[in-house]
């Protein structure tokens, strides 16, 4: 009778705790990235009555007689399947594709957590705000650039919000000079309008200068006649500009005297182009920008297509529209905007127009990760049986990808859920009604001495 009575009330009591397990997931249906937790049961200790026999030579053998004495809870999984991601046009939101997760940090902890609804502090550290703790990553350098010794660390733009100015190393030339230019004086020698073109270079620290480049068409023979080659010169208000030969020097004024020449093949294919000292042919023609202000001097490279081509400068009888196609300088700028991509870099976009990666997070993997420690906050702590986090970063030394602007749902199953609670409530009632009816049963055997 006891032992009915014993057996009754385990049923009770762990079915309730099962019904606290299918509460808390029922609650946290809608948290995100919730991971649902089961309930699993093994029956208790059995009371072993008669021992089992061998079989005698004539006869069988005899099974043993066991009494169990109830159940346990076998244990409390948690269930580690896939959320829904749904889009939420949070740029800072995250959601992690595979069975990784986000590492966090603070207070001397180092946490776990698939939740990305992360946001960006007073300081401009990427943080979770349900405990403030600070996303683990890696930062790049003040050229968008990661060093393979980088430790992970925290996600910190406050380093990054400024992009530094980069003076201008190429120039990009390109389009037509009109063979058939308009003639503006014909004595004592013919000279046509010059064609003009000109550009915004930067210097080390960022100062703008204009450059203007001044094509004049040369003629020769009688009478005179354009013979397929232009001077040209290059000038600017703020600094002075000069050729460098093939050891670097600068020879001053003769960029300032119309020393340099672009020369074109009758197809208008460009055949020649040299600032005076140095011909495209022989090695890339450069020139020598020194600010007036003083600052530090730079080096440009002209490149005006290839020779023998007209993928660059070319001449012929159409209107002449040469331009500077491209440069690469850029002043200082702030921190506009960023981007997440699958790997998990982090793009900044600055009011220079430069973007470049900022950083990069990182991503944990375990190999038992059903043994994580749930910590609240949906925060997780590794245990003796989960294994120590793997680090990696998405797409790489990680399997798993991150989508952003969107958010990992639970992966709590309502119907699921009512199921269970159904057959949670079953087995409660069934135990109830055990301990009742063996409770009557030690009545009847208490009544048997009246």
């Amino acid at each position: 009778m006891m032992r009915a009575l014993f057996a009754g009330v385990s049923g009770l009591r762990n079915h309730q705790v099962r019904m606290d397990v299918i509460g808390n997931n029922i609650a946290n249906v809608n948290t995100v990235a919730f991971k649902s937790s089961r309930v699993t049961f093994a029956e208790s200790f059995n009371q072993l009555i008669q021992g089992a026999t061998r079989p005698p030579a004539n006869s069988g053998g005899r099974n043993p007689t066991q009494i169990g004495n109830g159940m346990n809870i076998a244990s409390v999984d948690t269930k580690f399947t896939q959320g829904t991601i749904q889009g939420t046009g949070v740029k800072t939101d995250m959601a992690i594709s595979g069975d990784a997760f986000f590492t966090v940090k603070g207070n001397g902890k180092t946490l776990y957590t698939r939740a990305g609804n992360f946001q960006f502090d007073a300081n401009g550290r990427l943080v979770a705000p349900s405990n403030g703790f600070i996303v683990q990553g890696i930062n790049a350098d003040a050229l968008g650039n990661f060093s393979s010794s980088s430790a992970v660390t925290d996600i910190d733009l406050t380093i990054n919000r400024k992009s530094p100015a980069r003076a201008t190393q190429n120039l990009s030339l390109a389009g037509n000079l009109n063979l058939t230019q308009r003639i503006i004086q014909t004595s004592p020698a013919p000279l046509s309008e010059p064609h003009q073109m000109s550009i915004t270079v930067y210097d080390t620290a960022g100062q703008a200068h204009n450059l203007v480049m001044t094509f004049k068409q040369v003629f020769s023979g009688t009478p005179p006649a354009p013979d397929n080659t232009w001077t040209f010169s290059i000038t600017s208000a703020t600094a002075t500009v000069e050729g460098l030969d093939n050891a670097g020097t600068p020879a001053t004024g003769l960029l300032d005297a119309d020393q340099g020449l672009v020369t074109f093949n009758a197809s208008g294919q460009m055949v020649d182009f040299n600032n005076g000292l140095v011909d495209l042919s022989a090695e890339p023609v450069r020139i020598r920008i020194s600010p007036a202000s003083g600052g530090t001097p730079f080096d440009v490279i002209l490149d005006p297509g290839a020779v023998n081509d007209i993928n660059g400068l070319s001449q012929f009888a159409n209107p002449g529209n040469a331009v500077f196609t491209a440069q690469d300088g850029y002043t200082s700028g702030d921190l506009q905007d960023i981007s997440i991509d699958s790997t998990g870099v982090i793009t900044g976009f600055y009011t220079n127009g430069v973007s470049r990666p900022v950083a990069q997070l990182s991503l944990a993997s375990f190999n038992n990760p059903t043994a994580l420690l749930r910590l609240g906050d949906n925060m997780f702590g590794p245990s003796a049986n989960s294994g120590v986090p793997v680090l990696g970063f998405a797409g790489t030394s990680n399997t798993s990808s991150i989508t952003a602007s969107s958010l990992e749902s639970s992966n709590v199953d309502l119907s699921e859920q009512f199921t269970d609670m159904i057959t949670a409530q079953r087995g409660f009632q069934a135990s109830a009604r055990v301990i009742t009816t063996a409770d009557e049963m030690l009545t009847e055997l208490v009544n048997l001495k009246r």
